[in-house]
């Protein structure tokens, strides 16, 4: 099981990611060295999206699906999760 997210960074900029275990990663978004650069300098981030995905090559499919979206695309795919 895999998951592909959207965080909104404190700036209010969006980022996009795949893993396999979300509440890790987003632990390590927040806290730790081994964050992405992009978070590291934009913390906190929230997690505004996510969806589950079977295998990780569709984890990584999706994600390159998403951020080819425009930011307003994001905005609405983030709100029809809730």
């Amino acid at each position: 099981m895999f998951f592909v997210y959207v965080l909104e960074c404190f700036d209010t900029t969006l980022y996009v990611g795949s893993t396999d275990n979300i509440e890790k990663r987003l632990h390590a978004h927040n806290h730790l060295k081994s964050g992405a650069h992009y978070t590291k300098i934009r913390r906190p981030v929230v997690l505004r999206y996510s969806e589950q995905v079977a295998t990780y090559a569709e984890a990584r499919a999706r994600e390159a699906e998403i951020k080819r979206l425009t930011r307003e695309q994001k905005i609405a795919l983030i709100r029809t999760e809730k």
